[in-house]
């Protein structure tokens, strides 16, 4: 707390130092640098039309500043400004292994698990000391600002881009967020929230229209990055791609000016999405101050638009006092000069920590986990063999290594049947020698096929062993969305094996064990009917092999809960009517550029209904509830105390573990609002703790507070956050639908906060109602 607190008191000294020199920096400027001070140095990217490829800067390209980072600033050497390093990505620094500077060093990052896994802990302390990794490598690597974490919600199971996302509720992930960003700035690196905002599918991102209403915005979509600047200070903010209610995101003056600074007190800069939006006078009249990656056609248009008359100089004056306000706190400013040279060893070991926490155990019968000692187990399934790290893209890592299924039961002395490993070694050798090479980095990895067994052999392995564990695996990628059938759906194969493995593993002291292996949401209903145990690893960094033997074996027990509903089929879910939006014109001609999308509309018709608020109010069944996961040990809830202060309500009960195993329990506060005026969810997450690891009859005693403010609706007819007048239940639970304990507070109305009438869509929603 101590080492927290005198580096805040630098960072404050240094935020007092900036608003001095800033001025006198921007005094010293000519326009044309400045200009350059608004965009980044470009990135090179096969198939960029003329007008997308960097401008040549007198002041000087930086782009090869660090090898792989995502972007630059310009650098001017005549006033000693050194250029400022951007770096991907949300489950480690993505940045090339090699240098040309310095040949046979390495430069690898650790590759954590995904974002979903991460928010599987529901352990903000975790999540910081995850984030403190980061900031370490970014510091020792020459990284400025790491451009991550990334919260949007999990609207729809097929979002591309979940697996770097956190929750489909925004409290979660706001609070995950939080953690994770003071973790990273608590060592000196620059932490970016992305994506601002609602950008939840990846089909034709950049020229996607999102329609939503204000109350879906205001209480999901923006709601978790207000709670994450209210419980971090990230130094920028990045905009989102698509548009919203008809204005890019990057170009919306509502939403980066009159919102975010305005009402909401940002003091940090905002830059756009790589090549996201269209006019860069408008994204820099709007507030977006830094156009990343830079192109030479937005150097021109700002330029002839200053010469014109039409962008007045004081707004690009504005931009650069909130940029360098920020950069004067960064490495490069301050003239640190970096190793190169980090702490992988230490990193690997919170990388395994982070995901054994974030796997969720959602089915345990037969007493089939943890694998008790001695017994032979027959380790099927492709990602048993290549176990699937993280996805592609942006949220790509270049690691060392990555600990397969395999090797982790190895590495933990699990007896297994050596001549199953020997024979799929073989196959996975020559199935992955015939899938060629992909042709961009970003593109999902293509797994290698299931091997197929007949029932005899599957016969003999039961005979000859006592487990089967087969590891399902799913890929994740950026820049498009996931298919419903051989993605959510398991496939007419994998089905087949599974059946088959239950058939011939059903019978005394027998069992199947499978793991998922997956970036985001999967069909669970014939698993749940097939396996005895499901283990779901999510796609858990490279220590993923490891982190899923010490569950498997007990040496962890598991602690995670659901960060998302898992639904009975996809259909069920309120979102798959629209997702991922329709094309406006199914005959328009493809762009050129191949970071483009073709025009197209979404309409967030479910309003704030989005996951379990959905599932929970319309009474629809799941698979598995949002907040669920079991343990290898049991928990009781007593004990409640309420009391009411000036703020909120304080709630404090204890947590003992009843059971024979020391564990850890995620509990979670949901509040039902009265149902009257306004129409309401039927319970919605407020707050939530994890204890500590509490050893056989130990207990511990949990405080949680929830302010007034955290229970009041948005009312988008008056633009005000409204508390209602009435009962709220306070229900204390171990997940949205297991209630422990449950207590009623009055409230009287009260007109919290009016608010401007901002983002308002043009067009009527027929949003769902339960009335």
């Amino acid at each position: 707390m101590k080492k927290q607190f005198l580096y805040l008191l630098l960072l404050s000294c240094a935020a007092l130092s900036a608003q001095k020199n800033t001025q006198e920096l921007i005094d010293e400027l000519t326009l044309d640098e400045k200009i350059y001070f608004l965009i980044g140095t470009g990135m090179e990217v096969p198939g960029l039309p003329e007008d997308s490829k960097p401008a040549m800067a007198v002041v000087g390209a930086t782009k090869n500043e660090v090898a792989g980072a995502a972007g630059t600033s310009y650098a001017v050497p005549r006033l000693a400004i050194p250029a400022v390093v951007f770096a991907d990505g949300p489950a480690g620094i993505r940045i090339s292994p090699q240098r040309d500077t310095n040949p046979g060093q390495t430069f690898y990052a650790t590759a954590f698990p995904t974002a979903s896994s991460l928010s599987s802990t529901w352990n903000t302390g975790l999540a910081a000391q995850v984030g403190e990794a980061f900031g370490i490598e970014g510091r020792d690597y020459g990284v400025d600002f790491l451009l991550a974490p990334a919260l949007n919600i999990h609207r729809n199971p097929l979002g591309g881009r979940n697996f770097e996302y956190y929750s489909e509720d925004p409290v979660l992930g706001g609070m995950i967020t939080a953690g994770f960003v003071n973790g990273v700035q608590a060592t000196g690196l620059g932490a970016t929230i992305k994506h601002f905002v609602a950008n939840n599918s990846e089909t034709n991102r950049t020229a996607l229209n999102t329609v939503v209403s204000e109350r879906a915005l205001r209480e999901i979509y923006l709601r978790g990055f207000k709670i994450a600047l209210d419980h971090s200070d990230p130094w920028a903010v990045m905009s989102s791609y698509n548009k919203i209610n008809g204005t890019y995101a990057s170009e919306n003056e509502e939403l980066l000016t009159q919102l975010l600074r305005e009402e909401w007190g940002y003091q940090g800069f905002v830059m756009t999405d790589w090549f996201a939006g269209t006019d860069a006078v408008a994204q820099v009249k709007a507030g977006n101050d830094l156009l990343m990656p830079g192109t030479g056609a937005q150097f021109k248009a700002l330029k002839a638009a200053v010469e014109a008359g039409e962008l007045d100089e004081a707004i690009i004056d504005r931009n650069l006092t909130a940029i360098l306000n920020t950069y004067q706190k960064t490495f490069a400013f301050k003239g640190y000069e970096p190793s190169g040279i980090t702490d992988l060893e230490g990193h690997k070991a919170i990388a395994r920590q982070a995901a054994t926490e974030g796997m969720v155990l959602l089915k345990n019968e037969k007493e089939s986990l943890p694998l008790a000692t001695g017994r032979k187990v027959a380790l099927f399934g492709s990602a048993s063999y290549e176990t699937i790290a993280g996805g592609t893209g942006s949220g790509d890592v270049n690691k060392a290594y990555s600990i397969s299924v395999l090797e982790g039961l190895k590495a933990a002395n699990v007896k297994l049947d050596e001549q199953l490993v020997s024979d799929y070694e073989i196959y996975m050798k020559a199935e992955r020698a015939k899938i060629p090479p992909k042709a961009l980095f970003f593109l999902k990895d293509e797994l290698v096929p299931e091997k197929s067994f007949s029932a005899a052999e599957l016969n003999k392995l039961a005979k000859n062993n006592d487990v089967a564990v087969f590891t399902l695996g799913r890929t994740s990628g950026e820049f498009q969305d996931r298919a419903e059938a051989d993605d959510f759906l398991l496939t007419e194969t994998e089905k087949e094996l599974l059946t088959n493995l239950k058939r011939a593993f059903s019978g005394p002291g027998k069992s199947l064990v499978v793991v998922l292996n997956i970036g985001g949401v999967i069909e669970t209903e014939f698993l749940k009917e097939t396996a005895d145990a499901i283990l779901l690893a999510w796609q858990p960094g490279q220590e993923g092999g490891n982190a899923i033997a010490d569950v498997l074996t007990g040496t962890v027990n598991p602690s995670g809960k659901l960060p998302v509903t898992f639904p009975v089929q996809l259909a069920d879910v309120a979102s798959s009517k629209n997702f991922p939006g329709s094309v406006l014109d199914p005959d328009a001609e493809k762009p050129a550029n191949p970071l483009q999308g073709v025009p197209s509309e979404e309409i967030y018709e479910e309003g704030i209904y989005v996951g379990y608020r959905y599932f929970d109010s319309f009474e629809v069944p799941v698979s598995y509830p949002f907040g669920y996961g079991l343990s290898y040990t049991s928990f009781a809830y007593a004990d409640l105390k309420v009391t009411e202060t000036a703020e909120g309500v304080q709630l404090q009960f204890s947590i003992t573990n009843t059971g024979k195993t020391a564990g850890k329990e995620i509990v979670q506060v949901y509040v039902a609002a009265p149902q009257t005026g306004l129409e309401k969810p039927a319970k919605e997450l407020k707050a939530f703790a994890k204890t500590g690891l509490l050893n056989p009859a130990e207990s511990e005693t949990v405080t949680l507070t929830i302010n007034r403010d955290d229970l009041a609706s948005y009312d988008d007819e008056a633009h005000a956050w409204i508390l209602e007048a009435g009962d709220y239940t306070f229900n204390i639970a171990a997940s949205v639908t297991d209630l422990k304990l449950q207590t009623t507070v009055n409230q009287p109305e009260k007109v919290l906060r009016k608010t401007k009438a901002l983002l308002t869509p043009k067009v009527s929603i027929p949003v769902f109602s339960k009335n």
